[in-house]
């Protein structure tokens, strides 16, 4: 018995995760670092995004605890996708949305954070008049950094 091609393709490629997919109608993400015992950290953090490329990045004070535990070696983290408001007044809802453990590093090349700037002024483009030159001015004189980050499987 021979398979229609709409057939196979339909049962061989499954849908995309909806973590995934909620990353492109979400506004905010919520991180926090995994602390070398397994644990999420107490400090966790309501941040703008940018999904690129299936990579997470996102722009930081440079003495964040979220990019000082990814200069630790501390790469790994827990990322809920949705909007849920700060998240000390959240009362952990945001644990109920789509959740990724992600892999993070520093992203330091100039060109792809001049791109990535270009995507967040399209995304966050109401407040990015303000946002946009605090983000270009802190990345050039080092105050800000790019944190990527790569979904773990």
């Amino acid at each position: 018995m021979a398979l229609s091609g709409a057939m196979v393709s339909n049962s061989l490629f499954a849908k995309e995760p909806p973590a995934i997919s909620a990353l492109d109608k979400s506004a905010l993400i919520y991180l926090s670092p995994i602390l070398s015992n397994g644990n999420e950290s107490k400090c966790h953090g309501e941040v703008w995004f940018i999904h690129h490329e299936n990579e997470i990045f996102v722009v930081t004070q440079q003495d964040a605890w979220r990019a000082e535990a990814v200069r630790q070696g501390l790469n790994t983290a827990a990322c809920w996708i949705g909007e849920f408001g700060v998240w000390t007044r959240a009362k952990n809802k945001y644990k109920s949305a789509p959740y990724l453990r992600l892999s993070g590093r520093l992203e330091t090349d100039a060109g792809l954070h001049s791109t990535l700037l270009e995507k967040f002024g399209v995304k966050y483009a109401k407040e990015w008049d303000s946002w946009g030159p605090r983000f270009r001015k802190g990345l050039a004189n080092g105050s800000r950094v790019m944190l990527r980050y790569q979904p773990i499987s």
